[in-house]
């Protein structure tokens, strides 16, 4: 791609100045309409050291209230990023839904910057980029704009460039050691990039090469296309508004689960007279938890993240089973979160990004009392999103856990099963122990009514994203011993299995 510019293009003050003073104004209006439409809006900047991204950030900033954007500087990770997924240092600096994120910078870096400077290798290259593309999807298909800049300049200009910063002790600062040894690599970097363009320039969000040579050029260029992109997203979002256009998804299949007959279920198979006594549930209790206590401390020295997510119906026994799960763990190495309707925040930013923000660092437990489940469960079934979000949300649910796993965590999930006459024993149980009344509400006898729609919604759930690697775990749980137990139990053979892998 980069092979076919040409770098010769430049533009005369004159006509610059012309056009900038339209460019300006109109960008600062689509600015104002994005807020008013809840658009969020991130600018990516790439390019080769010394095109220019930061003073074209400036001067695309100018035009911008400073109320409303945010400028990103992306370095080398962190050592807490480091252990973390690789993406989610972008996804906890991502924009809400009235904001403009800028990056100079971005999740780019790891596929060429890290690559060459060998602290990422070949074998993860594919897997990269393939994260992200599905990250960049699952945003814009969640209403966010991407528009990604790459500038080009040649090597005897990026040289001339770091000649001109190193002139002067006031910007000499800026060509690190690393920034000299690209023009040296430049061939080698020209080609990385190429790579990067041509895996990564999707429908969804393409990429604008910028020849950033002269810099009014460069400048004008990125505005047009700043102004282009968001002016086709506002016209979208209003039409969509006033119901002129159909979705931009295709149109649902029908589902052989809303066939009862052809309906493939996993819960019709589970037997839930399965139990222990008081005396084999304390016996195996002292062995498990004592057990979960050593892997404790040593999947902490190993550094292997561990994320644990607890669904099930309500008063199906969750928290019985992660306090259970939890007494012998060193609090210091732990976190349950418990997961209820958005707030205010985390509703202007995409529906993953609260649980993003809540992945464990290497070596820590996070367990989640409900999870993002509830976008393909009780989103879907209250109508807190559209047909086509929830549809879209199995595949991306099965990326964002197959990135954790990737990145070496342990990810299983639980759900707690129990029939209809058992819940509502329990839920008799609560009213009438003024102790245990206020695990009780209103809103649990509203969704015990819509039991049989919550079940079609857990089979589809359960058989669309238990994967290999992040698999369901169907707990049998009318009886609480039984279930108790279950759980502790599988957690302690993940833990072991894995341990045994990273010890080979």
């Amino acid at each position: 791609m980069l092979e076919q510019l040409d770098l010769t293009k430049s533009m005369p003050r004159d006509e610059y100045k012309e056009r900038m003073e339209v460019l300006e104004p109109e960008l600062s209006r689509l600015q104002r309409t994005c807020k008013s439409e809840h658009i969020p809006v991130i600018i990516v900047f790439e390019g080769f050291s010394a095109a220019g991204k930061g003073e074209q950030i400036s001067r695309l900033i100018h035009a911008l209230d400073p109320r409303g954007f945010y400028v990103n500087s992306i370095g080398p990770e962190s050592e807490e990023e480091q252990m973390h997924p690789f993406l989610w240092r972008f996804w906890t600096k991502l924009p809400s839904d009235t904001q403009i994120a800028v990056f100079d910078r971005s999740w780019y870096r790891k596929v060429v910057v890290d690559h060459v400077d060998k602290k990422s290798d070949d074998s993860h290259l594919a897997t990269y980029y393939n994260e992200i593309n599905s990250f960049e999807r699952q945003l814009t298909d969640g209403g966010t704009v991407i528009i990604k800049f790459f500038l080009c300049i040649d090597q005897k200009e990026q040289k001339k460039r770091f000649k001109k910063l190193l002139s002067s002790d006031a910007s000499a600062w800026r060509v690190s050691e690393n920034a000299l040894e690209q023009n040296k690599k430049f061939d080698t970097y020209k080609q990385m990039y190429d790579d990067m363009l041509e895996q990564t320039d999707t429908a969804c969000a393409p990429w604008t090469i910028v020849e950033a040579m002269d810099r009014r050029f460069a400048t004008v260029k990125i505005y047009t296309a700043v102004i282009e992109a968001l002016k086709t997203q506002v016209a979208i979002r209003q039409a969509a508004a006033e119901g002129n256009v159909a979705t931009q998804a295709e149109p649902t299949p029908a589902s052989e689960y809303d066939d009862e007959v052809l309906r493939t279920s996993s819960l019709n198979k589970v037997d839930l007279s399965l139990s222990l006594s008081k005396e084999e549930y304390r016996s195996e209790l002292k062995k498990l938890q004592n057990r979960i206590e050593e892997l404790h401390g040593e999947i902490y020295k190993a550094r292997i993240p561990v994320i644990l997510g607890f669904e099930g119906w309500d008063a199906g026994g969750k928290g019985g089973a992660i306090k259970r799960l939890t007494e012998k763990m060193d609090p210091r190495g732990y976190i349950v979160h418990p997961t209820s309707a958005a707030n205010d925040i985390e509703k202007v930013h995409h529906y993953l990004w609260r649980f993003w923000n809540s992945v464990p660092k290497d070596g820590h437990i996070a367990i989640f009392d409900r999870t993002w489940y509830g976008r393909v469960m009780v989103e879907r079934i209250e109508g807190f999103c559209t047909t086509d979000d929830w549809h879209r949300a199995y595949q991306e649910i099965n990326e964002m856990e197959k990135q954790f796993v990737e990145h070496g965590a342990i990810v299983i999930k639980f759900w707690m099963q129990i029939d209809k006459d058992e819940q509502e024993r329990r839920f008799n149980e609560r009213m009438e122990n003024p102790e245990k009344q206020w695990k009780i509400t209103d809103e649990d006898w509203r969704n015990r009514e819509k039991w049989d729609a919550y079940e079609k919604a857990v089979d589809e759930m359960l058989v669309r994203t238990s994967t290999s690697s992040a698999p369901w775990i169907i707990v049998e749980g009318n009886c609480k011993y039984y279930a108790r137990i279950k759980v502790l139990r599988t957690v302690v053979d993940a833990m072991e299995e894995r341990l045994k892998k990273a010890k080979k």
